[in-house]
């Protein structure tokens, strides 16, 4: 009887599975390029997971498997994907569609991005770094605060 419930559930949650991915994907692609990320020295890998989880709870649909979250996932991913796209003009248009309007779409983008900015902040706080001073060439380098043994964000973990 537990395996005859058990698998609808699987047949709703696994194809969910790879929304998410392709969603992890596409801000992972992201956080690799943002600049303060760099500047920062944040991790990207770090930097996604939270990310991933403060969008994903701002997102429609109640639980992972939703059918709301899972179509949600996906059109994050496209958004995020738009600057790849053959025809932003295109996929601009079909998002503001899909997102139910330009303001639909404006507002899935600041949860996005309101996301990476508290994820930054999570992480600064995190890892005690202070903010980004720039040399004579414009590149920023990140200051250790004061009574800092070591720069490597990573050892502070243990």
């Amino acid at each position: 009887m537990k395996k005859i419930l058990l698998l609808p559930l699987l047949l709703i949650v696994l194809p969910g599975c790879s929304e998410k991915q392709e969603f992890e994907q596409a801000v992972l692609k992201d956080m690799q390029k943002d600049q303060d990320i760099k500047d920062y020295q944040i991790d990207p890998e770090h930097m996604t997971d939270c990310v991933v989880e403060r969008t994903s709870g701002k997102m429609p649909g109640i639980f992972f498997g939703d059918p709301k979250r899972m179509e949600a996932y996906k059109l994050y991913t496209k958004m995020l994907g738009l600057s790849e796209a053959e025809n932003p003009e295109k996929t601009i248009k079909e998002l503001q569609k899909d997102f139910g309007g330009g303001r639909g779409l404006s507002i899935a983008k600041g949860k996005y991005s309101q996301s990476v900015f508290d994820c930054i902040a999570q992480m600064l706080m995190q890892y005690g770094k202070e903010e980004p001073e720039a040399d004579e060439q414009g590149n920023a380098e990140v200051k250790e605060p004061s009574g800092a043994e070591t720069k490597n964000p990573e050892s502070r973990m243990e």
